[in-house]
């Protein structure tokens, strides 16, 4: 793909610098912060927020927020579904064979250990509560995969064991989060109409068989490939991305939050006979169009984070509560507890083992540094709450989104953990 910095600064510097602004924005002038969050691009429109009258018909009012967080973040989550893809099917894919069940077992703990602890400490604080905050049981199961990265990283060396150990943690992370987001947050506003996925993935299929699967089929023991090569030159990513527009609309019309609709299409793209991990360099030398395609949405992508910071994260500071801490319990507390106690099952009691170089108190460590969730916390706490629940006169909404932001103070932990454990930094 890229050397680790620039995918760092590419995915992560300007979202921090959108959501900075908007933390400034949202509690100096939060009156004009929320009407441009709000801000109406087009009324009964085909997409956007949808509303269901009295007589049953629905209207869509397509907003600047849903305009970034439901139609551009779907070029996000792809990228993301892109990683995940090759992590799991290719030859040498990081989550393919023994070494990889491990950190598969690791993640199970680090979603069920958040999970656990936000829900438990919920309970404990009365019914008012947990009814208020228990659809945002997901938040804290969230990692942030270049940030963790990046801590990790700082923390362990370049060259440890347990940063390759953090990456595939925090791909299953990701694969597991997109899976949650399309089972458990549908639409609220809209029945769920399954049907409409046929057209989704009926799209994607039709894309794969007619220009990925027929052409290289027509050019068998043909070294030459012209058929294939003909597509390429002349045909692109096009119908990829028109099948990926369909595919996008059928989720919205299925009620499944449409940031996910362009999942249906990355495994029809034409892809490498083999991974070289996430972050591996190597990939911005491959030709084949699914790197080709990730290479393209770098730069847009890029601004979309911008936006959806600077969108999300307008948060006012009186808005910290209790969903803030429980957020943070879920990751400062349950990550690592889940991670520690899960990875050591797998690694000792099922016998899958550690890297070599790696200890089992490192898992702690490794627990911290994967409680950073940001970007994708912050995404769940926006689609898990509407934005009228209330706890008290707090909104539920923004006390959560508090908590992903908070987040952060996971890599301040994450070094003094590193230090009092006696991690020994390993360099390349």
């Amino acid at each position: 793909m890229y050397r680790v910095w620039n995918f760092v600064t590419n995915y992560s510097l300007l979202l921090i610098f959108g959501a900075v602004i908007a933390l400034i924005w949202a509690n100096t002038n939060p009156h004009s912060y929320h009407e441009f969050v709000d801000f109406v691009i087009a009324d009964h429109f085909f997409i956007g927020h949808a509303h269901v009258d009295e007589h049953g018909h629905v209207h869509r009012t397509l907003t600047l927020h849903y305009l970034v967080n439901d139609v551009l973040m779907a070029f996000f989550f792809a990228i993301a579904a892109k990683e995940v893809w090759e992590a799991v099917i290719l030859k040498n894919g990081s989550l393919r064979g023994k070494k990889a069940a491990t950190p598969l077992i690791a993640t199970a703990g680090g979603m069920i250990g958040p999970i656990a602890v936000y829900l438990g400490l919920a309970a404990f604080l009365g019914s008012d509560t947990f009814d208020a905050v228990s659809r945002g049981w997901a938040i804290p199961t969230a990692t942030d995969i270049a940030f963790s990265y990046l801590v990790g990283r700082l923390v362990f060396g370049a060259g440890h064991p347990a940063v390759r150990f953090l990456l595939l943690l925090a791909i299953a992370d990701d694969a597991a989060g997109l899976i949650i987001l399309a089972v458990f947050y549908p639409d609220p506003n809209l029945p769920l109409a399954p049907g409409w996925l046929g057209l989704s993935f009926g799209a994607s299929l039709t894309a794969y068989v007619v220009f990925n699967w027929l052409p290289r089929r027509m050019d068998r023991g043909n070294q030459a490939r012209p058929k294939s090569t003909w597509v390429r030159k002349n045909l692109s990513f096009w119908p990829y991305l028109i099948a990926g527009a369909i595919g996008w609309y059928g989720f919205q019309e299925a009620g499944i939050h449409p940031a996910l609709g362009l999942l249906p299409i990355v495994p029809a793209l034409p892809h490498a006979d083999r991974a070289f991990g996430i972050f591996a360099e190597a990939e911005s030398h491959l030709k084949d169009l699914l790197n080709h395609c990730e290479h393209l949405l770098a730069h847009p992508v890029e601004v979309i984070l911008f936006f959806f910071g600077l969108l999300n994260a307008g948060v006012e500071f009186s808005s910290i509560g209790s969903p803030t801490w429980l957020v943070l319990a879920g990751l400062l507390i349950g990550k690592p507890l889940g991670i520690y106690i899960f990875g050591a099952i797998g690694a000792h009691a099922m016998g899958f083992g550690l890297p070599a170089g790696m200890r089992t108190i490192d898992l702690i460590v490794i627990g911290f540094v994967a409680a950073i969730g940001f970007t994708v916390s912050l995404f769940v706490a926006t689609v898990a709450f509407d934005s009228s629940t209330m706890l008290g006169d707090i909104r539920v909404q923004d006390a959560a989104k508090m908590g992903a932001l908070l987040s952060f103070a996971a890599a301040i932990v994450s070094v003094i953990a590193g230090k009092l454990l006696r991690v020994e930094k390993q360099t390349l």
